[in-house]
């Protein structure tokens, strides 16, 4: 994907985005992503030492927030933006447990972040988009928002919610000219993940489920998002970009 000349349609130069969760793995790559795209880039994370590398590394296209995205006081600071082009609704959480064993902590830890957190920034987003009459929305789903699985059923029923909430903003906000998509990403090689490889047999039953034979990497997720963010994307809304190696093509 070149995006470096000028005339590029995955250029986003004057464009401002959100993304959330940046700090690290998927989000710290979206971020970077669409700062070389000519973004200027806010970067919502917890942690101050992750978006402070992340933001030295982009001298003037990273604006650090250090924020939790379930408090109503970072709400409130999204509402306030002057102009907001792109979200990218990046946080969310797992705690795979057998169905039947499914504390209801973690269901309520699940449900609270990867649902309720991702309505509300996305309602936030999409508060800003509406008064200046454009954008992009782009929440981050999951392969499983589209199949079942094994010891996921909590984390599968929020991203199938997810995909939900996708369409319905994108029928809904279309008129406005706001353009709202998901991305649906398999197993990604993150700091988070990564121990999770190192065991044999998860790494060979991952394998063995994607098509094209491998894990997938943060960049893989990055250019998807940038895709949708951009003007290459301007007829698709209401979608799913699976980025996820033919996973759910079987």
């Amino acid at each position: 994907m070149n995006d470096d000349t000028p005339s590029s349609p995955f250029r986003l130069d004057k464009k401002r985005a959100l993304v959330t969760g940046a700090g690290k793995g998927i989000g710290r790559a979206c971020a970077q992503r669409l700062a070389k795209s000519g973004a200027n880039v806010i970067a919502v994370a917890r942690t101050e030492a992750d978006l402070e590398t992340l933001a030295s590394a982009h001298p003037g296209l990273i604006e650090p927030w250090v924020a939790d995205v379930t408090d109503e006081k970072f709400l409130q600071r999204i509402e306030s933006l002057e102009r907001l082009d792109i979200l990218v609704n990046n946080v969310g959480t797992n705690k795979p447990q057998p169905f039947t064993e499914v504390e209801r902590e973690t269901l309520d830890l699940i449900l609270n972040l990867n649902v309720r957190s991702a309505f509300l920034v996305a309602q936030a987003a999409a508060r800003v988009m509406v008064k200046q009459g454009s954008g992009s929305i782009i929440n981050m789903g999951s392969q499983m928002g589209h199949v079942g699985a094994k010891n996921r059923a909590v984390y599968c029923m929020t991203k199938h919610a997810i995909e939900g909430l996708t369409k319905a903003m994108a029928v809904e906000l279309a008129v406005l000219d706001i353009r709202v998509n998901s991305v649906a990403p398999t197993f990604i090689e993150t700091p988070l993940t990564k121990p999770m490889f190192e065991n044999p047999e998860f790494h060979q039953d991952v394998i063995s489920r994607i098509p094209m034979g491998h894990i997938g990497q943060v960049d893989d997720v990055a250019n998807a998002v940038l895709f949708l963010a951009s003007p290459a994307a301007n007829m698709v809304t209401g979608d799913s970009l699976k980025v996820d190696g033919g996973w759910t093509a079987v």
